[in-house]
């Protein structure tokens, strides 16, 4: 719910001028000035009341105005552009105790540290690390209540690919053994500032109540980097190099030798990394 007593701010494009927030291509930035937009990726999160919410690389604050407006209590802006925090404390004072800023890079950083629990994190990732700063948080993702991310289309994609498609691989298969991934809903170049050549989608990822199957996440990264790391070989000969007798493997887990990767299930995975846990 759009918080009644918002107070004025002057537009977006004035604030990126006034402190000379050109987008930089070595930080990633792709700026959403349309508040249309950004209150819609807000909602997509909502509710945002007595939750945290993490935003990385908030920019001038597109994205920041609207969690704030859509009733957001605490927002934790990671952000590591000093162009860009002096725009920011601009905000904070204009929702006094709500905005809490923090200077640093993102994948040096552990979010949940920043922020008490339940926390929700919501940002327009910049391209260059977004899944870099997934797989981080995918290790810690019961310290998360949900996930509402923007990637590119094609990286949203791999991320709720279903077997036997071409996006099928290890990032679908780790991210669906921890997440329920949705793709909400896409947004055109020409949303943001600079346009940048793809399209881009907003990515929920609900944390399961455990994982899809059991599994240790070491050996299921192991097998699943075998497998699709030639994925157009068969099972029996692109699981060669993972120190263990491959027919057995396959036999315990019920899986074809000539099967290949991108056949299998997240839940064969996990048979698959289990066989290994159990070969040492």
């Amino acid at each position: 719910m759009t918080a009644p007593s918002a107070p004025k701010l002057p537009p977006l494009r004035e604030v990126i001028a006034r402190h000379g927030i050109a987008a930089k291509k070595s930080l990633g930035q792709n700026f959403i000035l349309d508040l249309n937009v950004t209150r819609r990726i807000a909602r997509a999160a909502a509710p945002l009341d007595r939750t945290s919410v993490i935003e990385i690389g908030p920019g001038p604050g597109g994205l920041t105005r609207a969690l704030l407006e859509e009733g957001a209590d605490h927002v934790v802006a990671i952000e590591r552009d000093r162009r860009c925090l002096a725009a920011l404390g601009e905000l904070a004072m204009a929702y006094p105790g709500k905005l809490e800023l923090v200077e640093g890079d993102a994948l040096k950083l552990d979010p949940a540290a920043l922020a008490a629990a339940p926390r929700k994190i919501v940002a327009n990732l910049p391209y260059n690390i977004a899944t870099a700063l997934l797989l981080r948080w995918l290790d810690r993702i019961g310290d998360y209540q949900g996930l509402f991310l923007m990637f590119q289309r094609e990286v949203a994609e791999r991320l709720v690919a279903r077997p036997r498609s071409p996006s099928y691989g290890r990032l679908s298969v780790i991210t669906q053994w921890l997440t329920e991934p949705k793709i909400l809903f896409d947004l055109p170049p020409r949303a943001f500032v600079p346009p940048p050549k793809v399209t881009s989608s907003v990515v929920s990822l609900v944390p399961r109540t455990r994982p899809l199957a059991p599994a240790s996440k070491t050996a299921l990264e192991r097998v699943t980097a075998a497998a699709f790391g030639q994925r157009r070989k068969m099972l029996r000969s692109s699981l060669k190099n993972l120190g263990v007798p491959v027919e057995p493997l396959l036999a315990a887990a019920g899986i074809a030798p000539t099967a290949r990767a991108e056949e299998l299930s997240v839940a064969e995975f996990c048979a698959l990394a289990r066989g290994i846990e159990a070969a040492g």
